[in-house]
């Protein structure tokens, strides 16, 4: 079912349409269980899982032990054997402790075992700077993960698909990876009531328009859209796009609105050397709407160092709306 058949939209924040999600998994399906350090009498490090051991138990909601690789690797397991379960990093950070499990088990023992085999496993990453917590709890690493052949990769930037993408993700055969800006767990949006997917692999115009394309990702989606706003006052109409899925990438709504508006932007948090614009970047390049472009291509994304503690610095190295504002102006008046 589509978020728009559904009744009842209610205003929820990210973290409460995520926990609904859930809650809705484990009631439904007693396959689902939930994994992860302090999600349990805690509520996860961010609260997100809420009051649900309260519940659904211990058996369903599951304190793992401090250490990342062995909780992926216990999920990796209980995926294999017909559970569907949710594991939760505490930073996506800490994932790094755990990459034998995603890269080397999960993404490829369908592959390995000839199909025989599949592995339904949801993992959660909260992501991205912005809560002074430095180099080692603030990275975007989506790209990392969306390199890799066999995961999925989504990052939800509204309450509505948090919720959605969250219950696609489990009815998905293979590994899918949410990452979860953590600024992004207190905004607050409608939020349709029950059961309903958000399709992996679909992207979503935000904003339509004709002077230039802003593909963005994730928090960028809503700097991206304040920016726009200010652009429409001066004449200048974007077009945002919200890519939601990093891997599959919806290649066709892109390449449509390149062609429509000849200009291309891409903002996202993650470094910019190989990160997700430079994805967004090739695959128009590759495609025939390269012909389409009036101007170069324009990437904005995280300066190359490790995030800083300090609040000022923090900002200036991940992409804010005035400098979406400069990009966005110099390409569509021809000075780039």
């Amino acid at each position: 079912m589509n978020a728009m058949d559904t009744p009842e939209a209610r205003e929820l924040s990210y973290a409460e349409a995520i926990r609904e999600a859930m809650d809705i998994a484990l009631e439904s399906d007693p396959r689902v269980v939930l994994m992860g350090e302090d999600i349990g009498v805690y509520g996860g490090a961010f609260q997100v899982t809420g009051d649900l051991v309260h519940k659904y138990g211990t058996d369903r909601v599951m304190d793992t032990p401090i250490s990342e690789l062995g909780g992926a690797g216990v999920a990796v397991g209980a995926a294999l054997t017909g559970l569907r379960p949710i594991f939760e990093f505490q930073f996506s950070d800490f994932a790094a402790l755990a990459m034998e499990q995603i890269v080397n088990q999960a993404a490829k023992l369908r592959y390995m075992l000839g199909g025989a085999v599949s592995v339904p496993l949801v993992m959660r990453f909260p992501a991205g700077s912005g809560t002074g917590a430095a180099a080692q709890h603030s990275q975007s690493i989506e790209a990392w993960l969306a390199h890799v052949p066999g995961l999925k990769v989504v990052q939800p930037s509204t309450p509505e698909d948090a919720k959605g993408l969250l219950l696609a993700a489990l009815e998905d055969p293979d590994p899918v990876m949410i990452f979860e800006h953590k600024i992004l767990y207190k905004s607050k949006g409608l939020v349709p009531a029950g059961h309903y997917t958000t399709p992996i692999g679909k992207a979503a115009i935000r904003r339509a328009g004709t002077d230039l394309t802003i593909v963005a990702t994730s928090i960028m989606v809503h700097k991206a859209l304040a920016a726009a706003e200010t652009l429409a006052a001066e004449g200048i109409e974007a077009e945002v796009i919200d890519l939601r899925t990093v891997r599959p990438m919806d290649r066709e709504t892109v390449l449509a609105s390149v062609r429509k508006t000849g200009r291309l932007l891409c903002v996202y948090e993650g470094v910019k050397t190989l990160g997700v614009g430079a994805e967004v970047s090739a695959m128009v390049a590759e495609s025939d709407a390269f012909d389409f472009l009036d101007a170069p291509i324009v990437r904005l994304g995280g300066a190359e160092c490790p995030i800083p503690y300090n609040p000022d610095l923090e900002k200036a190295v991940v992409p804010q709306v005035p400098g979406i504002l400069d990009a966005a102006r110099a390409l569509a008046k021809g000075r780039i």
